[in-house]
């Protein structure tokens, strides 16, 4: 088969790189999209959906690590650290380890916090503006307590946070909570309601993403797995896939938690884990929650759209283990037994899993390379790919185009890992 050329070749057609795609196409440039499935058919596919600029503290928090370590016998913890042995893993949770310290903490916070925000804002005039048809509702993330264990630990190390960087949140009583959300089961002890959170469904979303990379000229290529990388110099040349060969004169790697996988043919070791993640979608229950809401115990997420009702969340690192844990799947729908009167809905739609692509400090890896002269990274988006990817997409446009961002990539830049 012939080469195809580009101006920019994008691997990997999740909703980063669907988003980097239409910001690009916006600027004038021919960009093909290199999937290995179908668009969003990752972590973009089965996530619950909610846009939160309320998550802006990450993980590397202090403490966090002895939580994973003493999970390693609790196959249903909601953050499970698998005790097989892996090279890779361990020296990621050594990394990881490394970065939970204040100082950290605080840089990651701040960084999260800046493409977190513009992202929400160019969200709304994205779904407005395009009339996107994936169910966006500027309605807020509500979290339930029935313990105080939870409820103070939260206050001190996520709503205090939240108050120190102007996010907007609202301490509720557990009266408050319930009439709030009929859904709930009585014994709410109190909540944290984030009202400038919204949701979506992310799978319609990446769908509409994808219809308008191709309405614009975009070129998506499904089924297309990579095989092999070109280079010459300090240049990648060609794209070798299942498909056939292609080139562009940059390459945009968005492969999410694949992306070190593939990082490697090009000497890259790019500190990321596979954090995987599960949910359960139904028909709607009779007795749906209004908001989107976690259940802080069980650490459930719940997400309630009209087309259907999913339940989600879970951190389970066991590095590129592919398939479901029955185990994890059980725990999220004790987790919602236990908090909702109707915690499963009429039909079961989908039990799915996927990887995140979690970065060793908690930070996306955007920006161009400093060891190949027209790679652009895309990647490490975590728990937030859907939050943070508009803003992501602009960036990267911005900066392969050009242009001055509008963010500050610096704190984004591939530099700091040597890529």
């Amino acid at each position: 088969m012939t080469t195809s050329r580009s101006d920019v070749l994008i691997l990997g057609g999740g909703v980063i790189g669907l988003s980097c795609a239409w910001h690009l196409l916006k600027g004038g440039a021919r960009v093909r999209v290199l999937e290995q499935g179908t668009p969003g058919c990752g972590s973009s596919h089965g996530n619950c959906g909610t846009i939160t600029p309320s998550h802006a503290a990450p993980l590397t928090m202090p403490g966090t690590l002895g939580v994973a370590l003493r999970s390693v016998l609790r196959a249903d913890a909601p953050l499970y650290l698998n005790p097989r042995f892996d090279g890779p893993r361990f020296r990621w949770l050594m990394g990881f380890a490394r970065h939970c310290n204040w100082s950290d903490f605080e840089r990651a916070t701040q960084a999260r916090l800046a493409i977190l925000q513009r992202s929400r804002q160019l969200l709304t005039e994205f779904v407005g503006n395009e009339k996107l048809d994936c169910e966006f509702e500027e309605a807020g993330l509500l979290y339930v307590y029935r313990s105080a264990a939870q409820r103070d630990d939260d206050e001190q190390h996520h709503a205090q946070v939240l108050d120190r960087l102007g996010i907007a949140v609202q301490r509720l009583r557990g009266d408050e909570v319930e009439a709030m959300e009929p859904a709930l089961k009585p014994g709410v002890l109190g909540g944290l309601f984030h009202p400038d959170d919204a949701r979506l469904r992310p799978d319609r979303y990446v769908a509409e993403l994808a219809r308008l990379v191709r309405e614009q000229g975009g070129m998506i290529e499904t089924g297309a797995k990579i095989e092999r990388l070109e280079t010459n110099g300090r240049q990648i040349v060609g794209v070798s896939t299942s498909l056939g060969d292609f080139t562009g004169d940059r390459v945009v790697l968005a492969l999410g938690a694949w992306s070190p996988l593939l990082g490697k043919q090009l000497g890259l070791r790019i500190p990321m884990q596979p954090g995987k993640g599960y949910s359960l979608t139904y028909t709607r229950p009779a007795r749906a929650p209004r908001h989107a809401m976690v259940l802080r115990e069980a650490k459930v997420c719940v997400t309630t759209w009209d087309s259907g009702f999913r339940l989600g969340s879970t951190m389970e690192f066991s590095g590129y283990s592919e398939g479901l844990n029955r185990a994890r799947v059980d725990a999220l729908r004790r987790g919602a037994a236990q908090g909702l009167h109707d915690p499963e809905g009429p039909q079961l739609q989908e039990s799915w899993w996927g990887w995140r692509p979690m970065s060793v400090d908690e930070v996306p890896i955007i920006g161009s390379s400093t060891r190949w002269s027209n790679l652009h990274l895309a990647t490490g988006h975590g728990m937030l790919g859907v939050s943070m990817s508009t803003a992501t997409g602009e960036l990267v446009a911005a900066q392969i185009q050009g242009n001055t961002p509008v963010i500050d990539p610096t704190p984004y830049a591939p530099a700091r890992f040597h890529l």
